[in-house]
């Protein structure tokens, strides 16, 4: 491709409203231009490196013996109200009306139209097991758009759905895509990590999310620092053991603390270690109220609390119904004399003694309180985030923390949407039983992103060879130079009949146009300058930075050695 004939806008100055690399340097090297918030327009470049992960995808899902298929974006609303979703996924789902007032959704993922596909097409489980996917826009009414692609309204995501008559058949295609997902991203040249993660609004049991490990990342990686595991931070149990101490119980009192509200605040007030409080907090579990303590020095985690109570919504109570339920504001909140509420308590709080938490009573805490002699507790549970330095939950090593950016993830759904959906099949005994169904997504432009995040310098991009849009950048230094445009010319139709070339055929100066090549980050440059009626030409490696000298008798054979390097 002759880049006089591209669209690719580069830009010299940093976009101000770009705040990581990956915006940033997508903007400049003219991939990507927003339209509105978190909705962009991908120019030819981004369509190549977009084409080039979607071909690794699908070689990687052909090889599994999925399908490939494409359902509508538009989705009736009745499919999402039968599954359950229409009333509980919140208004990341966009909703509208056609001009008869019938109700639809763009669709953010397609569970329900491919059970419903599924249900009517599959009668027998000799049809079984079967896997489809798709690649496809996909939309989410993001509440707060950022960081370029990774958090976008619009997006492009693969998606795959496999049906099955027994659970081994799930979990033997579930490892088969765990499996391909590691090829895509080994392929994809990203350094990344398959943790153990919540299924959120897909539901099931048993998912993985597959994170790029980044400093940018939105989730948190807890990762033992002597093995293998790894998992969302959500999701990783706390192994750790609490022992009461001996200290003698000392009678209850109540203590003024006006105007401390935080556990840092009262700890220092009354002169007390945060490990002595006892944060309490108030949840609506699917509208119920429950008090949920926790150590002063922990964090509620609230999806450990959703799975516990099995729960579609679960957030924290508004000041004023906190004040309705319990009498108090949020910072004067305590189990003692709690009532109507059921109280929910994680492990370490049952180590107490002597502790402090709030009175229900504006101003006042209690000091020398005991779980169990002072109030009641329904169960203690592991409900708090697990911590750096806390023992892995696999019995080797510590937790460590990093950041990730999720680009994939696999889900075993089991029978939540044939259930809800009534999607059924003719066992061999000829009895109907749902469909055992898994659900695996990948984000195709979030990858691109990701990669984007993961390989750059100070000059630009640095495409892995895989990806890249071109694989080769030939630069004519002078075009007017009949010898160095002849030269190029020629070079370009000779390699680009092996690889993808782009061939910078601009009437530009020479700064602009190697500024613009470090900028776009090919793997390969290849310069036609002043030595061109020499047949001699300058390739430089954009990873490495490495320049050779090559007469263009030789340049075909460096070129491959340098490609199957990298």
């Amino acid at each position: 491709m002759k880049q006089s004939k591209m669209l690719i806008p580069t830009l010299r100055e940093i976009p101000a409203d770009a705040e990581i690399k990956s915006h940033q340097l997508l903007l400049r090297a003219g991939f990507i231009r927003q339209n509105a918030s978190g909705v962009y327009s991908f120019l030819p470049l981004a369509k190549r490196v977009l084409q080039k992960v979607e071909q690794i995808v699908r070689e990687e899902m052909d090889a599994t013996g999925a399908v490939e298929l494409l359902m509508p974006a538009l989705q009736q609303a009745e499919l999402w109200q039968e599954s359950g979703r229409w009333y509980t996924y919140g208004p990341e789902l966009m909703r509208l009306h056609d001009r008869h007032n019938r109700e639809f959704a763009l669709g953010p993922t397609h569970e329900e139209v491919i059970t419903s596909l599924i249900k009517d097409e599959v009668k027998s489980y000799k049809r079984l097991p079967l896997s489809l996917y798709q690649i496809q826009t996909k939309f989410r009414d993001e509440k707060r758009p950022r960081f370029g692609l990774l958090r976008g309204r619009e997006f492009i995501m693969k998606d795959a759905y496999s049906f099955h008559s027994s659970r081994e058949s799930l979990d033997e295609v579930y490892n088969e895509i765990f499996q391909a997902y590691s090829n895509i991203f080994s392929r994809c040249g990203l350094n990344f990590r398959a943790v153990i993660a919540d299924s959120g609004s897909i539901g099931g049991k048993g998912t993985h999310e597959f994170m790029v490990l980044s400093d940018i990342g939105e989730d948190t990686i807890a990762y033992s620092d002597t093995s293998s595991y790894a998992a969302n931070i959500e999701m990783a149990p706390v192994v750790a053991s609490y022992e009461r101490g001996n200290e003698t119980e000392k009678e209850l009192e109540k203590a003024l603390t006006e105007n401390q509200k935080t556990i840092s605040e009262v700890s220092a007030f009354l002169n007390v270690s945060s490990e002595k409080c006892i944060k309490s907090l108030l949840f609506k579990v699917d509208e119920k109220p429950v008090l949920v303590l926790v150590r002063g020095d922990h964090e509620v985690n609230d999806i450990k609390l959703k799975n516990i109570f099995d729960a579609g919504i679960v957030e924290l109570a508004e000041p004023e119904e906190t004040l309705n339920i319990l009498g108090c504001s949020i910072g004067s909140l305590g189990p003692v004399n709690a009532k109507g509420v059921e109280i929910i308590a994680d492990h370490a709080v049952e180590a107490i003694v002597n502790g402090v938490c709030g009175a229900n009573e504006e101003d006042y805490h209690y000091v020398n309180v005991n779980p169990g002699r002072d109030f009641s507790v329904t169960r203690y549970e592991d409900i708090r985030f697990i911590q750096e330095g806390d023992p892995s939950p696999d019995g080797e090593g510590n937790i460590l923390f990093a950041k990730g950016i999720e680009v994939g993830h696999v889900f075993k759904l089991g029978t939540k949407y044939s259930e809800a959906m009534n999607a059924v099949y003719l066992d061999e005994n000829g009895k109907t039983q749902p469909f055992i169904m898994g659900c695996y997504g990948i984000g195709i432009s979030r990858t691109m992103a990701s990669i984007a995040e993961q390989f750059n310098d100070e000059k630009g991009l640095i495409w892995p060879v895989a990806v890249a849009p071109f694989k080769i950048h030939i630069v004519a230094v002078n075009m007017k130079d009949e010898a160095q445009s002849s030269l190029a010319e020629n070079l370009y139709d000779e390699l680009k009949q092996t690889y993808d070339v782009l061939l910078d055929d601009r009437q530009e100066r020479p700064g602009v146009k190697f500024a613009d090549s470090d900028l776009i980050g090919l793997p390969v440059r290849i310069t036609v300058g002043k030595k061109a009626s020499d047949g001699i030409v300058e390739v430089k490696v954009r990873q490495t930075g490495e320049m050779f000298e090559v007469h263009t008798s030789e340049l075909i054979g460096k070129v491959t050695d340098i490609l199957s390097s990298l």
